[in-house]
């Protein structure tokens, strides 16, 4: 049977990718024991789907699908295939012990794909994605499709493929921007275009949305399609993935969570363990997540301008869209530097025992101005060094 059963129509079925598509990108290798300790934290998480590998790349790459799919219980789990009887085979090989799996069968549908990879027309490429999801449809219930560079396909051909496979026994038909080469009104016209031409005849198909990031555009670009009835996201941990990564998965959620009156849909995440599962796949890979990182990034939720400060401090509505208890952070973090105001700094100093007059904090506050030009960011320890430089040299002790 499908491993993921009709359901609401405003449920997202999240797809998961890291340990696939994220990990077969330069940088981000992972050997059978990570890819079990990522599993075991993707289901915690609350994913739907994890695509463990592509089974018929290599010796290990199908023993690690075997391994996670047969250690980790919960999700369906998912092996990408060529369009090829091989390939097909040993999907089910790495797989055929559990029965919550999928096999995700890919085959490029663009001209240049025909062209340039395959040397064939396209009623052949048609040909071959039927045969491949028929083959597969007597292995295995839960069957994904995918037209590969389905952005730079032929509309109405594009339409003949999914319409073949759904036939075929496709369960899932995604339509990637594999090169991320759309915008988020062209991948909305496709989506609406499949979705009014597969529902009529195959209503129980589910429309899958799969963005790469080259242009910038893969998480607008996702939720793009899902308002024009995807119902399936694939994504990654920290949106990595080949090139420039893919849709990124605590971005996609929380555009869902925190955007409710534009998408109305919800997912199966929870939310407070995105950052721990962020941070698990940066040490896991050795790979810093940058900063400014959406969501999950050190200054997500951290201010440094005094005027931000100052606004949070009254009301963290002001610059916090949404709490950063909900995506895992302990809350709002104040970075002290040049740009700090009054306010916060008193704030720490207060927090870190010192019981200031006014005067005594706009001592210390030109102090610290001072000393934030010389070294940037003022931690605890500079802090305290600085109120007492300029309070004992007033003449006080301001110890507490």
């Amino acid at each position: 049977m499908p491993s993921v059963e009709p359901r609401d129509p405003n449920r997202v079925i999240v797809f998961d990718t890291t340990l696939r598509d994220g990990e077969q990108a330069p940088g981000f290798s992972m050997s059978a024991e990570v890819k079990l300790r990522m599993a075991e934290a993707l289901r915690d998480l609350g994913v739907d789907v994890i695509e463990a590998g592509f089974a018929a790349a290599s010796p290990g790459d199908e023993e690690a699908v075997r391994r996670v799919s047969g250690e980790v219980e919960g999700p369906t789990f998912c092996s990408l295939s060529r369009a090829s009887e091989c390939d097909i085979d040993a999907a089910h090989r790495a797989l055929s012990h559990n029965r919550r799996r999928r096999i995700h069968i890919f085959l490029g549908t663009s001209p240049i794909h025909r062209a340039a990879k395959f040397k064939m027309t396209a009623d052949e490429v048609l040909a071959q994605a039927v045969r491949s999801v028929s083959y597969a449809r007597t292995l295995f219930d839960d069957i994904e499709f995918s037209a590969e560079d389905a952005i730079r396909t032929e509309p109405e051909f594009l339409g003949d493929v999914m319409e073949a496979v759904a036939e075929a026994g496709a369960t899932t038909l995604n339509a990637p921007d594999t090169v991320g080469y759309s915008t988020p009104a062209e991948i909305h016209a496709l989506f609406t275009r499949l979705r009014t031409r597969i529902a009529a005849r195959f209503p129980d198909v589910v429309l899958s949305t799969h963005c790469h990031d080259d242009l910038g555009m893969a998480v607008a670009n996702t939720l793009s399609a899902v308002q024009a009835g995807a119902r399936q996201v694939e994504v990654a941990i920290n949106g990595i993935g080949e090139r420039a990564g893919n849709c990124a998965l605590e971005e996609v959620v929380m555009a869902f969570r925190t955007r409710g009156d534009q998408f109305g849909v919800e997912t199966g995440i929870d939310t407070t363990k995105l950052v721990g599962v962020s941070r698990l796949l940066s040490e896991v890979t050795q790979s810093p997540v940058v900063r400014n990182k959406a969501i999950v990034g050190i200054n997500a939720f951290a201010h440094e301008a005094g005027i931000h400060q100052h606004g949070v401090m009254a009301d963290a509505r002001t610059y916090e869209i949404m709490r950063p208890q909900d995506v895992g952070f302990d809350g709002t973090s104040f970075v002290l530097g040049k740009h700090s105001g009054r306010h916060a700094v008193a704030k720490r100093a207060a927090v870190l025992g010192f019981e200031l007059s006014d005067a005594q904090v706009n001592a210390v506050f030109a102090g610290f101005k001072r000393r934030a030009d010389e070294i940037g960011e003022i931690s605890d320890a500079e802090l305290q060094a600085i109120i007492r430089a300029n309070t004992v040299r007033g003449g006080v002790n301001a110890l507490a």
